[in-house]
């Protein structure tokens, strides 16, 4: 299944070098010495969550598949390996007819992690699965980074709308990543419309202070805005006076006025003066967005405040101070032996400073208490305890190199929406804290 199956209009191109060059030489020596071909899992994982976060959220899953499904190495790709000496003849034979034909398994998207929970696993030879880490990593780390800045915006918002506005302030492509990603922990819409064009995100936008600026006057700029597109639009009142706009806005539009937007100043105090003055004026009913650098702690300043919904930009699409998630991709178990049906035996990095890993193929469980809270991630290699069994995080994304966990997106912005839900209520604060579930190792 391509993109196009779901209706998206774009399909991904090949991903082949989206990767480190030491994959491909690992690769060559591997080949080399035949371990290539020995059956391996790689786990995805994180050691840690950002200082001070409770719980991460899983986002790129999609993306992930669409990498894997468009990992070959074309003529041009072969070509530059070869001029380049990355790799040898045999490897660029190799690689040339390169398909991934192993199992994936994961947690789904929109699902929340906790340190050291196994978010991907990757099964198949060493060869066809280890080149495969460097793009599965900068996808699930970006994503997954937005994501969880995402939640906890939308967690801020107590329910109003959030609209992602953070193009200009990251690479042009990531920004497109980062509008995905964003609707996953929450947001309903994006300011990006290859966003829009690509996943099928609602876009929004209306008109910047420019558009004011190169009218006469502030009246014939709103007078232009409302001609073009309706009494329902977004006016911008904070280019000069807010006050005095806010009256020009209505006696333009009138009480029919979809929204006003206020983009700087003091945001709590300059809400309740326009909400009482549109409701002085007769627009009651039009509405109040604010923008101007948000993140999660300005949106919760201004609970109280009457804003009807928040335009994010900067902070959601640098992860509100944490653009990484610092997920890594380690192998924790290959074949005894190059013989088929050899028994995997578990392997594991032992060394200083922290970066130590957990050998063997792992599964992963939430337990919930009495009350249908979770209240621990339960990881572990083996037979799963029965109690368990159906609370099982990891599900078949690939099975045979064929996918199969593809879905719609907003099936993964439900899913957060549940996951998010089903933990402690100490998880939705903002104070810095430690993990809200205790991971055991099983």
């Amino acid at each position: 299944m391509s993109t196009a199956d779901l209706g998206l209009p774009v399909d991904v191109p090949s991903t082949a070098l989206f990767t480190d060059r030491y994959e491909l030489t690992m690769l060559q020596a591997a080949l080399r010495s035949g371990a290539a071909h020995r059956r391996s899992v790689f786990e995805t994982f994180t050691r840690r969550l950002p200082e001070g976060r409770r719980y991460g959220v899983v986002a790129g899953t999609g993306r992930v598949l669409d990498a894997v499904e468009n990992f070959r190495f074309d003529g041009p790709v072969l070509d530059f390996l070869a001029r380049e000496a990355v790799v040898d003849d045999t490897t660029l034979e190799w690689l040339a007819g390169y398909r991934f034909s192993g199992d994936i398994w994961g947690y789904p998207e929109g699902e929340v992690y906790f340190p050291g929970s196994p978010i991907l696993r990757v099964e198949g030879t060493f060869a066809e699965a280890v080149v495969l880490e460097t793009v599965v990593l900068s996808i699930l780390n970006h994503d997954s980074a937005i994501a969880a800045a995402a939640s906890r915006m939308a967690v801020a918002a107590g329910g109003r709308p959030l609209m992602e506005m953070g193009a200009r302030r990251t690479h042009e492509l990531a920004a497109v990543a980062a509008s995905r990603a964003a609707y996953v922990g929450g947001f309903r819409s994006s300011s990006n419309l290859a966003a829009g064009f690509r996943y099928g995100l609602p876009t929004i936008g209306t008109s910047a202070h420019a558009f004011t600026l190169v009218h006469d006057t502030e009246r014939d700029a709103f007078t232009a805005q409302v001609e073009s597109l309706g009494r329902g639009t977004t006016l911008l009142v904070d280019t000069y006076d807010v006050a005095a706009a806010v009256r020009t806005a209505v006696e333009v539009a009138g009480p029919e006025l979809g929204s006003v937007r206020i983009d700087s100043g003091d945001l709590l105090l300059l809400a309740h003066r326009v909400r009482q003055q549109l409701d002085d004026l007769g627009a009651a009913k039009t509405r109040i967005v604010v923008t101007s650098d948000l993140d999660e702690y300005a949106i919760a300043s201004l609970a109280a405040a009457p804003v009807d919904s928040y335009g994010v930009g900067t902070s959601l699409v640098t992860g509100s101070g944490n653009p990484t998630c610092s997920m890594v991709y380690k192998l924790v178990a290959r074949a005894a032996s190059d013989l088929p049906g050899a028994p995997l035996v578990p392997v594991a990095k032992k060394s200083m400073g922290g970066k130590t890993s957990v050998g063997g193929r792992k599964w992963a469980a939430r337990r919930l208490d009495g009350d249908g809270v979770a209240e621990a991630e339960v990881i572990g290699s083996g037979e799963i305890p029965a109690g368990l069994v159906d609370r099982q995080l990891l599900v078949p994304l690939v099975r045979a190199g064929e996918i199969v966990g593809r879905e719609p997106l907003d099936a993964a912005r439900d899913r957060h929406i549940r996951a998010r839900a089903g933990l402690p209520l100490s998880a939705t604060q903002l104070s810095r804290g430690e993990p809200v579930l205790p991971v055991e190792l099983h």
